[in-house]
């Protein structure tokens, strides 16, 4: 597509950026817009992927049906084939009437199912029909009826991992993906970083009528290099919060340091990149408490084993060098030698992922919704986790 098309583009959705990596997405969905073709846009949390299933539903032949956007996530597991399929009446406890799903209402128009890695393995089933054949079957009704609905889904999940783990079907895979737009992470978008920052401040400073924040050169230079994990939305938040919270305009690196809650987690020894098999991405905080647990773990069984090598005389201690004082060997000063545990306690990713849930449940009073946002995990998950660790 033509540079200008892109702008076009750019300014009818309010897209900020000018990285090669966000010009080839927007490219690739004007176009795969015109044709029938399913599409999976991929990409971290927070980068923007809700823009690209607009885009292509309004350049494409059904621009004037309806468009419909569904976050997989947030409805539960016991209710997302009704929602999404519509039920007959009476077909389970307060069916009181027939209803139709997403699907009906998006017919001859396009469905957005975001967050669909999250979607479970029956209604995983339901979806591949309806791509395969344009077939679906309201819960509790055996009467099929035909759609012609064109689904354009999105995901923050590995779904090729998903697979080998079991929790995401092959099929219905390579059925979504048959043209897959990947969208480029902020921190491999750095020109635009100062692009984004600038529009969120002046969009702030014109809502609460302020004038606009700005940031110093050291203070740039620290946006600049920061990872920031939870991409444009973090970038956003973090723009907005400094707007209302600081009276001066003008921003220094101490003080943007404040509003960057990842940025000494990125320095921790654990978490340097070792290089080989073991360097690693992390996608959430979540995971980052994970591998800083593990680490240490590893730490302390390292430490067990050297203090339990050097009592059984496997590793020698230091020799006093000649004519200084002469000091007692420690082994001799232990009576009687008490024999070093070596077992590694078990601390495994199950064991943290429960803790963190019940305490989180704990927090809120056991309110589930509450502890989910707390957990930055989606309502379904939880109940599904709740489930699952018996935390009934």
């Amino acid at each position: 597509m033509a540079a200008k098309d892109i702008q076009q583009v750019k300014q009818r959705f309010g897209i900020i950026g000018n990285a090669d990596g966000l010009h080839r997405a927007i490219d690739l969905a004007l176009q795969v817009a015109p044709t029938e073709m399913s599409v999976l846009i991929t990409g971290e949390s927070g980068v923007g992927k809700e823009f690209f299933p607009q885009i292509i539903h309004q350049n494409s032949m059904r621009k004037h049906g309806q468009y419909i956007a569904v976050n997989c996530g947030a409805i539960p597991e016991g209710t997302i084939d009704s929602e999404l399929f519509g039920h007959e009446k009476g077909s389970f406890t307060g069916a009181l009437a027939d209803r139709k799903g997403y699907f009906e209402f998006a017919d001859s128009g396009t469905i957005f199912l975001d967050e669909v890695g999250e979607l479970p393995m029956p209604t995983q089933a339901r979806l591949l029909r309806v791509l395969e054949s344009g077939e679906f079957i309201k819960v509790g009704s055996s009467k099929v009826q035909k759609i012609n609905v064109r689904i354009v889904a999105a995901t923050n999940v590995d779904l090729v991992q998903a697979i080998a783990q079991h929790k995401f079907r092959e099929d219905l895979y390579y059925r979504l993906s048959t043209f897959p737009i990947q969208i480029p992470p902020l921190r491999e978008r750095p020109e635009d970083t100062l692009l984004l920052f600038r529009k969120f401040a002046g969009d702030c400073a014109e809502k609460y009528r302020m004038p606009p924040i700005q940031l110093d050169d050291e203070a740039k230079q620290l946006l600049l290099s920061y990872r920031w994990p939870g991409n444009v939305r973090e970038l956003k938040n973090v723009t907005e919060r400094i707007s209302v919270v600081e009276n001066e305009r003008m921003i220094t690196a101490a003080e943007l340091r404040l509003y960057l809650p990842n940025l000494n987690m990125e320095k921790l020894p654990a978490l340097m990149n070792r290089g080989g098999d073991e360097q690693k991405i992390f996608h959430n905080e979540r995971e980052i408490l994970y591998q800083v647990l593990f680490d240490m773990k590893k730490d302390v069984a390292e430490l067990k084993k050297l203090v339990h090598d050097i009592m059984c005389g496997n590793i020698s201690m230091p020799v006093p060098v000649e004519n200084s004082e002469p000091y007692a060997h420690p082994i001799h000063d232990m009576s009687p030698i008490q024999e070093v545990e070596t077992v590694e306690e078990s601390l495994s990713l199950e064991d943290v992922e429960k803790e963190m849930i019940h305490k989180a449940l704990e927090r809120h009073g056991g309110r589930r919704r509450n502890a989910a946002v707390d957990l930055k995990i989606s309502e379904r998950t939880l109940y599904r986790k709740i489930k699952e660790y018996n935390l009934e």
